[in-house]
């Protein structure tokens, strides 16, 4: 699932800077007729994206090429606060207890007992940590039930600024790198 992820990056990084004038009417037309789909298609990717434990940056950093940086930003916090929700109720249910624990259990084990002492601040700085999936705090939560408000906030702040960061600063720095007409 990740060599997709990098696939669609990396293709869509080739085709702005070498290819751009090649696409771009096409690109113009489509955009203009399909901007809400484009939109609805970000925001499913961003809430199931969760479920497959890969970070939101690969989905951001192709949303980047494609759309506005205010609308990006928006629907990647609805994405990401949704699926944390999901993950969040539904982590027993989907068996993704068995899976965090298998694959994570020393980690799981340390941060339920700092967890325990300092929710809003690991959630926070869980979710700012870019290596770091924010999905495993949300299912930790979840199993420790922590208040569900404290763990949408700490993921709002924690991921908003990280994604805001990646957004805004990358969006100037693409339009720096951005070939002349």
């Amino acid at each position: 699932m990740l060599a997709i992820w990098l696939f669609v990056l990396f293709g869509a990084l080739y085709l702005y800077f070498f290819h751009r004038n090649a696409i771009q009417s096409e690109l113009g037309r489509a955009y203009s007729y399909s901007l809400i789909v484009g939109y609805l298609v970000y925001l499913l990717l961003g809430c199931a994206r969760g479920f497959t434990l890969i970070p939101a940056t690969y989905l951001v950093l192709t949303g980047l090429l494609f759309f506005p940086p205010v609308p990006l930003f928006v629907l990647t916090l609805v994405g990401i606060l949704i699926s944390s929700s999901l993950i969040y109720f539904f982590s027993e249910a989907l068996h993704l207890d068995e899976f965090f624990e298998r694959k994570h259990a020393d980690r799981i084990a340390r941060m339920k007992l700092i967890l325990e002492r300092n929710q809003l601040p690991i959630v926070i700085g869980w979710s700012f940590f870019p290596l770091a999936p924010t999905d495993l705090i949300c299912y930790v939560c979840g199993s420790l039930e922590v208040d569900f408000k404290k763990l949408l906030l700490g993921v709002l702040i924690g991921e908003g600024t990280l994604c805001a960061l990646y957004i805004f600063l990358g969006g100037q720095l693409l339009r720096v790198l951005q070939p002349g007409p």
